[in-house]
């Protein structure tokens, strides 16, 4: 039987071993979520929603636990581990006060008696998760998706398989019913076997563009409905009236997210030529005064890249640049010793062919593109195949507006670093994904919208 195996990437040192479970376990696994389901399906929504509450308090009780997991399986510093534990938890707590009124049934006028909107569950929803943000992605997929009256099958990625395992036990401590959400140690077969079965009614996966399409593929041939959150590259735009201290600062929080490792963090910085020079200089400055190191370290700022595959590829679309003439302001060098880490790098003159700038880029890499106005940012901006997220730097309020509706992506931010929210609805156009995670629009994804009409018996 094989296995999966953890590593620290800030040490290069095995964890644990996690046995891969034969097909027919997991698929025992989906049966006795099907029965869960039915089971829940029939619960109130206020019920399933009141469950949602203790689940945050379990997993504020078990932060430091949870974070340390993190941290040690994929590398991120401990602050951001332990932020995104909480913000775990404010998810919780938002689809606890919010669920309830968005999945009551809605009347319409029509021409019979009666006509309403009922929204009622689908049945068992699979997710394949990435490892960058092991509980939140996993969370702000499952917790609309059980709330909804689903059962959830998680395939978390190998590497934070502990993370993935403790999300099924922190629903089991909330006290939601056995078996309603479930955790799978599972190699790609099974998971293929798994989206062919009937009773898996819905696919959420969030990954790289290529695997997303894959799936899609998979889940066509079996007619299941997908959610896709895939890669991104998000512009950063930084025109010629914004306040270039504070562009400078969010350019350095927008592309160290989860040490760069994120597919919403800023990746190509998008400067009109008149500021550029100075952008430049001031994000070079600031980049390289953060502190690169042990993710264990209250201190530190950026963590290790999650493994040694991710890194050869950072350096080697940095070498491609640098070969054709683009140069590193700052940065640009692995760290000696252990583990996987990589220097805070700013790049300028990078041109819009250059991989730094086609490519998603995932890691505190910079690239720097110069352009005349904001028309050519907007269309540099929109020339990639991404469209997730995107920010837009200038003191003019209405000019950002008019800026953040110009850009085809799923979300902007104008004078913000691009971030997730529960109150926000998230996912990409393009390459970048399918449907919608997060707020009322995420909670409808995995229901049927169901129209029932009445009419007199009498005719």
């Amino acid at each position: 039987m094989g296995k999966v195996t953890t590593i620290d990437p800030a040490t290069g040192q095995k964890l644990r071993d996690y046995p891969l479970m034969p097909t027919a376990e997991v698929l025992a696994v989906l049966a006795a979520a099907d029965l869960a389901y039915h089971r829940w399906r029939e619960r109130p929504v206020a019920e399933r929603a009141a469950l949602l509450r203790p689940l945050a308090a379990v997993l504020r009780d078990g932060a430091d636990r949870y974070a340390r997991l993190m941290t040690q399986e994929m590398g991120k510093p401990l602050a951001e581990a332990r932020a995104e534990v909480e913000k775990c938890a404010w998810l919780c707590e938002f689809y606890a006060d919010n669920a309830p009124r968005w999945l009551a049934d809605e009347p319409v006028d029509a021409d019979g008696l009666e006509h309403r909107i009922v929204y009622q569950p689908l049945g068992v929803i699979l997710s394949v998760m990435p490892w960058n943000y092991p509980f939140w992605q996993a969370l702000r997929f499952g917790v609309p998706t059980v709330t909804a009256g689903n059962a959830s099958l998680l395939k978390h990625a190998s590497n934070v398989t502990g993370c993935g395992l403790a999300i099924e036990e922190a629903f089991a401590l909330a006290g939601f019913p056995a078996d309603l959400f479930r955790t799978v140690v599972a190699d790609h077969r099974t998971v293929a076997e798994l989206v062919g079965r009937d009773e898996i009614r819905g696919i959420s996966l969030t990954g790289s563009t290529g695997v997303g399409a894959r799936l899609a593929e998979l889940a066509g041939r079996h007619l299941k409905k997908v959610v896709l959150e895939l890669g991104g590259s998000d512009p950063f735009i930084v025109l010629e009236d914004a306040d270039l201290e504070q562009a400078a600062r969010g350019a350095v929080a927008g592309r160290l997210l989860c040490t760069g490792q994120s597919c919403i963090a800023a990746k190509r910085f998008i400067v009109v030529a008149p500021v550029a020079e100075a952008f430049s200089a001031r994000f070079a400055e600031l980049m390289a005064a953060q502190r690169v190191g042990d993710p264990m370290d209250p201190g530190t700022q950026v963590g290790a890249i999650v493994n040694e595959q991710e890194l050869a590829t950072l350096e080697e679309q940095l070498a491609e640049a640098v070969d054709r003439g683009a140069r590193v302001l700052t940065g640009g060098r692995r760290l000696p010793g252990p583990g996987t880490f990589l220097s805070p790098t700013v790049v300028a003159g990078v041109t819009p062919d250059m991989r730094l700038a086609r490519e998603e880029v995932f890691g505190p890499i910079a690239p720097v593109l110069v352009v005349a106005g904001e028309d050519e940012a907007v269309a540099l901006a929109n020339a990639s195949e991404f469209g997730l997220g995107g920010s837009v730097w200038t003191r003019d309020l209405e000019r950002g507006r008019r800026v953040a509706r110009r850009l085809e992506s799923g979300a902007v931010f104008v004078n913000h670093i691009t971030k997730s929210d529960p109150r926000m609805p998230f996912g990409g156009v393009k390459k970048s994904g399918l449907g919608r995670e997060l707020s009322r629009f995420g909670l409808y994804e995995f229901v049927n919208i169901k129209g029932i009409n009445v009419y007199p018996a009498d005719g």
